[in-house]
């Protein structure tokens, strides 16, 4: 206790400052008058770093380094080295520490030097690059220098490429010179038949061809004397082959056993076919050794050894170990099946037997021995001696089913369910085999046998759909799940919705509709059964099962009839994937529970009209005016049937109707339209001063106020009109852009510029304001300006895709593939980028990839017109006829609306009464091919 006392008071008593690091600047001993001193012993560690030592005793290294130093500093402090107006080069004060003032004053002037570098900066970029340029053209490369001539290489003809000499290649110098003196040796035939007469049959030792002839006497070597006969050499070369010759001879029949066209083969076998260190293979070996002899009745140690054998080429080695692997373990049937798959065919016949007669229950030693035999009737000799060991084995009953015809297949399938009563695969096939009376039998006996499993109902259900009996296939799904339900089975929707789709696509649509009527109800709360039914009708829409689609519909519009949304998903649905009856047919019943909504009634008449049927199109518009007074777009609608039939007096009347009942912007947009494209431009322009005056904030009206005063050659009035409707409207894009576009072709570029400038400003981060304004500029030649804009248009909207399109397209060729990399990382899924990507691959002549990246830009966004136009066009140049027609189909079911190209050809007045097809053709004329 006295212990922990003292420790406490000492602890008291201690100063704050102790341990502490003492403060910059402080000295020890000033604040009572004390002044450091040095002795003798303080001389070396105890100095500072920054004092001038005492070199008097200092090795010679160090004072040759200190002699070096001040030399230095001389150097640096002569009058060689200064300069006016900056001074002396080096550093007067390098010794001295380097304190924080220091480092400050440092920083100041290096942000002066740097703002004083930025000022001068664009001029030393100038001046860098004309310099550059200035010693290019003083000092071109030397691929420069030669290109002409490289140019001229095309005119060499191959006799004079050929002459031409190689520097150090005297062999290939000789055999491109035809006239060169040439040396060929003579043959023995020609020397005995040519030297010294026809009769001479020996050649003199002394003249210069004996030394052509081996062991003919040759300087400095000993020769006999005498003449050499060359007939006995040419016996003697051919007795020597003949010994060789018969060494390889068969010693029975004389004919030789060598085989030319395997003897590669051979060769080629003996080449080891692994290719790992071979020190591996044998710390393997040492291994699997090591394991075979501490546990030989372990199987997998055999089948290892005898793979690394076989896979080291050592293929016999192999057999060898698997064949002892299977004397010490009988009973594996593992090593029994990698014996017969080692040994030949004929070896492994026999192999697998004894196999069978060590382990006749293996099912899968029995389905080998079938596999090896060659003949259908062996192989059912084989699965009928199987079956009499293994008469429960559902895989060998089918094995042997699948060889035999129809009949002897039934036959079969009779014993097999009474040996596998538990089989449903075997049930149902013997069920498929019999007659309609004897298949009911079979599956009455399969459900007593398996009264758990929902597929013997439902082929049941298949059976009576197939032979007319429809009226029972809804009693027997219902049955069904109350027998599986008493059985203790639990009904899954999910499985049982596969069951539907299984069903429609074996053909049992009525099967089908029970199954989804039966369970699409079970699971489901009910206030979740709208949104679950209809993700049902999408999922079973998605699997092409088209009929299970339309029983889900059904139901959920019979528990829901006055859901608006479902009728419109069902009606959709039967556009795409029905026919125009059973629309017409969906869309009566919608507006009889739904009168109030005017796109079912607008759909109706839409399917009369594209059909042909327009008295039956304005019978349904004038029900849908009954039902919905005073509606603007079945006004519209009316308007457009009447003018699209060349019916322009009864457009006009409902529209001044539509005026005096419903005066909408829109309305009064279509009546001035409508003049405008029957050329009546007075009163167009009296009925659009009457429409801005009332709705001064709807922009298309200035627009079309604007272009029609262009069209009549009123550009003073137009750019007023333009300017005014910007005031009401400065949000609205297309109309800065129609004002800067008329000022462009007044010639007055500034101005253009301007306003581009002003609806920047007023609607900021609008990727189609900076293509506009670059694109003005690269009208004007000045690509360099468009460039930077363009760099300033990508750092405000870096995730526009029309900007990253022209991008692409203003760089050169070779930088074209990475800024289309750039553009996808920034808009994968921009469909503007990928119709840039594949119009890149069409200017590479890479077709295949061009038509996988148009159609994967039509599918992320068909209403794009200006990729449905470049796709068409490049399957006309392309393409088959097939190919054509098909994107021209899938065109015209999307009826695309949007694109530059594509609205500047449908918005046109002329081409006001175009389809879709018209104006596909009318784009495809006005596009280029993209280079």
């Amino acid at each position: 206790m006295s212990n922990i006392t003292a420790a406490v008071i000492a602890n008291r008593n201690k100063k704050h400052f102790l341990g502490v690091p003492a403060p910059l600047g402080y000295v020890a001993g000033v604040g009572r008058g004390a002044t450091g001193f040095t002795t003798r012993s303080d001389i070396g560690p105890a100095r500072d770093a920054n004092d001038v030592s005492d070199d008097r005793h200092a090795p010679p290294a160090t004072k040759r380094k200190k002699k070096d130093e001040e030399e230095e500093e001389d150097e640096d402090l002569n009058d060689s080295n200064y300069d006016e107006f900056s001074g002396y080069s080096g550093s007067l004060f390098s010794k001295d520490p380097y304190d924080k003032d220091d480092e400050e004053a440092d920083a100041i002037y290096d942000s002066i030097d740097k703002r004083m570098d930025e000022k001068r900066k664009e001029y030393r970029d100038r001046r860098l690059r004309e310099d550059l340029e200035r010693y290019r053209q003083e000092r071109p490369k030397i691929q420069q220098q030669f290109s002409d001539l490289k140019r001229s290489l095309a005119s060499v003809t191959s006799e004079e490429w050929s002459t031409i000499p190689e520097v150090g290649d005297s062999r290939n110098r000789k055999q491109r010179n035809p006239r060169a003196e040439k040396f060929t040796p003579l043959p023995d035939s020609l020397i005995s038949r040519n030297l010294g007469g026809e009769s001479s049959s020996t050649l003199d030792p002394s003249s210069g061809l004996a030394s052509m002839v081996p062991g003919v006497a040759t300087p400095g070597m000993l020769t006999p004397t005498g003449d050499l006969d060359l007939r006995k050499i040419g016996q003697a070369r051919n007795t020597l082959m003949n010994v060789k010759l018969s060494q390889v001879s068969d010693s029975v029949t004389g004919q030789t056993v060598v085989d030319p066209k395997g003897y590669l083969t051979d060769l080629q076998s003996m080449i080891p076919t692994y290719g790992g260190d071979i020190n591996d293979i044998k710390k393997a070996r040492l291994l699997l050794k090591s394991v075979r002899e501490t546990n030989p009745n372990h199987p997998p140690a055999w089948i290892a050894s005898a793979r690394l054998e076989e896979v080291t080429g050592k293929v016999q080695m192999a057999r060898n170990l698997i064949m002892r692997g299977c004397e010490m373990n009988i009973q594996s049937e593992d090593l029994w099946l990698e014996a017969a798959r080692l040994q030949p065919p004929d070896t492994a016949k026999a192999v697998i037997a004894q196999a069978a007669r060590h382990i006749p229950t293996s099912v899968r030693i029995w389905i080998k021995a079938a596999d090896l035999e060659s003949e259908t009737k062996a192989k059912r000799r084989v699965f009928r001696k199987a079956l009499e060991h293994i008469p429960n084995s559902v895989r060998l009953w089918k094995a042997a089913v699948e060889l035999e015809n129809p009949d002897d297949a039934r036959i079969l399938l009779s014993r097999a369910v009474e040996c596998c009563n538990t089989s449903v695969e075997l049930w149902l096939a013997l069920a498929r085999l019999e007659t309609y009376e004897n298949a009911r039998k079979v599956l009455n006996k399969a459900r007593e046998n398996i009264p758990t499993d929902r597929q013997i109902w439902t082929t049941a259900a298949k059976l009576e759909e197939a032979n007319g009996n429809i009226h029972m296939v809804e009693k027997i799904i219902d049955r069904s799940l109350t027998s599986l339900t008493v059985n203790g089975v639990e009904i899954n929707r999910d499985q049982w919705f596969q069951e539907a789709i299984e069903a429609e696509k074996s053909g049992a649509v009525n099967c089908c509709q029970s199954i989804v009527k039966a369970v699409i109800g079970i699971g489901v709360e009910e206030e979740d059964r709208k949104q679950t039914w209809i993700d049902d009708a999408e999922f079973c829409a998605k699997e092409n099962a088209f009929e299970c689609a339309r029983a889900v519909y059904a139901h959920a519009l019979q528990i829901f009839p006055s859901k608006k949304s479902i009728w419109l998903r069902a009606a959709y649905f039967e556009k795409n994937h029905g026919t125009r009856e059973s629309l017409e047919a969906l869309l009566q019943r919608a507006v009889a529970h739904c009168p109030k909504s005017e796109i079912l009634w607008l759909m109706g008449a839409k399917s009369k009209w594209m059909a042909g049927d327009v008295p039956a199109a304005r019978g349904i518009l004038s029900l849908a005016f009954q039902a919905n007074p005073n509606s603007e777009d079945i006004w519209l609608a009316a308007v457009k049937l009447e003018s699209e039939n060349s019916e322009y007096e009864r457009a006009r009347r409902l529209l001044a109707k539509a005026r005096g009942s419903a005066p909408t912007p829109r309305v009064m947009m279509k009546s001035a339209r409508l003049e405008w494209a029957l050329e009546k431009f007075d009163e167009a322009l009296r009925l659009l001063e009457e429409a801005v005056e009332v709705f001064p904030d709807f922009p298309k009206l200035w627009m079309m106020k604007g272009q029609i005063e262009e069209q009549q050659r009123r550009a003073d009035d137009a750019a007023a009109t333009y300017t005014l409707g910007l005031k009401k409207c400065p949000t609205s894009i297309p109309l800065w852009i129609l004002s800067a576009n008329l000022e462009e072709r007044k010639g007055v570029l500034t101005k253009a510029r301007s306003i581009l400038e002003r609806g920047r400003l007023r609607n900021p981060k609008v990727a189609v304001l900076w293509l506009e304004a670059i694109r003005v500029e690269l009208r004007a030649g000045l690509k360099e300006i468009a460039s930077t804009m363009m760099a300033r248009a990508l750092q405000e909207c870096p995730n526009a895709g029309e900007l990253w399109a022209e991008a692409i397209f203003m760089e050169t060729k070779p930088q074209r593939k990475t800024k289309s990399v750039d553009a996808l990382k920034k808009c994968e899924h921009d469909p503007h980028v990928l119709l840039a990507v594949s119009k890149l691959f069409w200017s590479e002549h890479k077709f295949s990839k061009c038509r996988d990246w148009f159609n994967r830009t039509v599918k992320i966004d068909p209403d794009l017109g200006d990729a449905w136009a470049y796709f068409y066009k490049f399957e006309l140049l392309h393409g088959t006829e097939a190919q054509q027609l098909e994107v021209l189909d899938r065109c015209i079911s999307a009826e695309p609306t949007h694109g530059e190209s594509w609205c500047r050809v449908s918005k046109n007045i002329q081409n006001w009464q175009f389809k879709t097809p018209e104006v596909l053709r009318a784009v495809v004329r006005e596009l280029s091919i993209p280079i």
